[in-house]
């Protein structure tokens, strides 16, 4: 079977979106440069969830940036898995690292690191951020150098 065969999101044009997170929506495939470093980054800035405790909706902007290795996550389906938490009930430090260890489980990346940045509710923003570094290579050095660094030059907050 071609591998385009396998990709059952890309190109359907019956799409249903999950009312609940799920995983198993995520979608991989094969990648033609494994032996290059390079980033891939995502940006999705409408990304919702709900307060576990409230009920009521977060809004935020969710960055995926990683370096494949054998993989790489199709983005069709990496859409409608972020979707999927749309009714999903996380406190945003949870959302980010559920996030980065689906992938993680589904890739294996070399590196990977996802940012949210959410909206204030109740007067405050909260930005969580998570990192992963393959254990035993360059990559798990970037990723304690990146995570100690990481907010050293915060950007200008607006009020988003």
């Amino acid at each position: 079977m071609r591998e385009k065969e396998q990709l059952t999101k890309l190109g359907s044009q019956g799409t249903e979106y999950a009312s609940e997170y799920s995983a198993e929506l995520l979608e991989s495939f094969s990648n033609k440069h494994p032996e290059n470093d390079y980033f891939v980054k995502f940006n999705c800035p409408e990304f919702t969830s709900l307060c576990p405790i409230t009920g009521q909706p977060d809004f935020a902007t969710i960055t995926i940036s990683y370096v494949p290795e054998e993989r790489l996550v199709e983005s069709k389906s990496l859409k409608l898995y972020l979707f999927s938490f749309r009714n999903h009930g996380d406190f945003h430090e949870d959302v980010v690292n559920v996030i980065m260890k689906d992938l993680i489980k589904l890739l294996d990346p070399k590196y990977i690191e996802v940012l949210g940045r959410f909206l204030p509710r109740g007067g405050i923003s909260i930005d969580p951020y998570c990192n992963y570094g393959k254990k035993g290579t360059k990559w798990e050095q970037v990723a304690l150098n990146r995570m100690t660094y990481h907010d050293m030059y915060p950007e200008k907050i607006d009020n988003r």
